[in-house]
């Protein structure tokens, strides 16, 4: 609860600190959108799709820059470096702000450094079996890791990523013993999955859905409240009885504290208008298996209180420590 208040605290204080500042005209020159991740990835998509979207509503250029790595450790640190203009936005997602705390004693940025501008998108992900493994759901894949205890594996992308705490969160749910093998991204860990080196791995849609409907995968679970309308065949979590696992991941834009609140509210109200066209929307966002968010800078901030709170009951449960 102490945590919860603190980080409350910090992004109201950020709010109001670049509601405070000088409204400025925004942008009056070049906009850099530094993504956290490496380009080609669905993240990275999104953002140069954005990116050609705004450059001729801002008559300035936006130019996409990647710096993957070190769990968005060093984009988040570039960002809240960044002058506070709005001219620097970080594309990031879940683990910035909701798992990094968690698993880092020092991180070079905290929540005072930013400005939570709106959350973009929230991705649930697919459990996913190589096809000779004997289980189709998830009431036969707990009874075959208690059958076999040890002797299962899944791929993750890494101590504390987001398939590592929900299959954490599963075994510690369900009783079961299954091994973790981390890889180094999920460009790995699908392909681990298909070739058979682990039984099973996560991934969202966008990723994992050609896999299945080829035949080279298949899908025990989903996470979120609901089936998704792209693959409704595959059951949640929920529905087979771990409503507690949270496969989610998200991805959102921040600015650094004292950014003018002229600047958020047009980067806000700006993407939020793109991602709700109807032809943007359906192509890039459902499409690729996204649930749309777009909220206030004042809803993401809430949001990520309670998203912390729970990757941090995850991230217990999990033992996962930074690498």
């Amino acid at each position: 609860m102490k945590t919860s208040m603190k980080l409350v605290a910090a992004f109201a204080c950020a709010l109001a600190a670049c509601a405070a500042h000088a409204q400025g005209a925004f942008p009056t020159r070049p906009v850099r959108i530094i993504v956290a991740y490496p380009p080609g990835g669905g993240i990275d998509v999104l953002g140069r799709q954005l990116a050609e979207r705004l450059a001729p509503q801002w008559g300035q250029p936006v130019v996409v820059e990647n710096r993957p790595g070190g769990s968005t450790i060093p984009a988040a640190e570039l960002v809240a470096k960044a002058p506070a203009d709005g001219h620097t936005i970080l594309l990031t997602s879940d683990s910035t702000f909701s798992i990094n705390p968690h698993l880092f004693a020092r991180l070079p940025y905290s929540d005072r450094d930013f400005v939570p501008v709106t959350q973009l998108i929230l991705l649930q992900q697919l459990l996913l079996a190589n096809p000779s493994l004997p289980a189709n759901n998830l009431a036969e894949l707990v009874a075959l890791a208690k059958a076999k205890p040890g002797t299962l594996n899944y791929g993750s992308y890494g101590s504390g990523s987001q398939p590592h705490l929900a299959a954490e969160t599963l075994k510690a749910k369900a009783g079961i013993d299954i091994v973790h093998i981390p890889y180094k991204g999920l460009s790995l860990s699908i392909p681990a999955a298909i070739a058979g080196e682990v039984d099973l791995t996560f991934s969202g849609i966008a990723s994992g859905r050609a896999q299945v409907q080829a035949g080279r995968l298949k899908a025990l679970a989903i996470g979120g409240p609901q089936r998704s309308p792209l693959m409704p065949e595959v059951p949640t979590f929920a529905e087979q009885g771990y409503p507690e696992v949270e496969t989610h991941a998200w991805f959102g834009l921040f600015v650094p504290a004292g950014t003018p609140r002229a600047a958020v509210e047009r980067i806000y109200r700006d993407v939020a208008a793109i991602l709700s066209e109807p032809g943007f929307r359906e192509k890039n966002v459902v499409q690729k298996g996204y649930d749309l968010v777009a909220s206030s800078p004042e809803a993401f901030a809430a949001f990520i209180v309670k998203d912390r709170a729970a990757r941090g009951r995850a991230v217990q449960l999990s033992g996962a420590r930074s690498e």
